[in-house]
């Protein structure tokens, strides 16, 4: 499997390079000059406008429908803030395993503060605060205060921040 992250990022002579390898499923090694067959699987993504670009001339149309076969439209984690609560419980579970420590319960509202965060780095941003609250908080309980300033600064929700992780696994 090959993941492209950021296709919509790459130019347009890398763009030419690319859909040859999916075509011809051949690559040629750096200071070779005998192909090598490929059989990959690939995978895209980019929060770009991949029509737009393809209309505005900066990403190549034959690239476009090669990538477009299957599409997963997955909105930005700001706009399914119903999901946040999951993904912090999977990943305290999995850095709280990863660096042998007892620490896979957060209170409610350092969930709340977590819930209200922007997120614009989507879930790779919540994915690292995690891992970081993790290594440097005094365990087992996560508060509100081992969140980073940015995040306790963040606007709590209209319930007054109380939520939990209870039943969720």
């Amino acid at each position: 499997t090959l993941f492209l992250d950021e296709v919509g990022d790459i130019p347009l002579d890398t763009q030419v390079k690319l859909l040859r390898v999916l075509e011809n499923r051949e690559i040629m090694r750096v200071g070779s000059n005998d192909p090598v067959s490929v059989d990959v699987r690939v995978l895209a993504a980019t929060h770009r406008d991949l029509e737009q670009l393809v209309q505005d001339g900066t990403f190549r149309e034959d690239l476009f429908y090669r990538l477009k076969v299957v599409i997963i439209d997955l909105p930005p984690l700001r706009e399914r803030s119903q999901d946040i609560a999951l993904l912090v419980d999977y990943y305290l579970h999995h850095f709280a395993e990863a660096y042998g420590k007892n620490c896979t319960d957060i209170e409610g509202d350092a969930l709340a503060a977590l819930v209200a965060h922007p997120w614009k780095g989507n879930v790779r941003e919540l994915k690292h605060v995690v891992e970081n609250l993790i290594v440097t908080a005094p365990c087992p309980v996560i508060t509100l205060e081992d969140l980073p300033e940015s995040i306790r600064r963040s606007r709590m929700d209209e319930s007054g921040g109380e939520m939990s992780l209870a039943g969720i696994v």
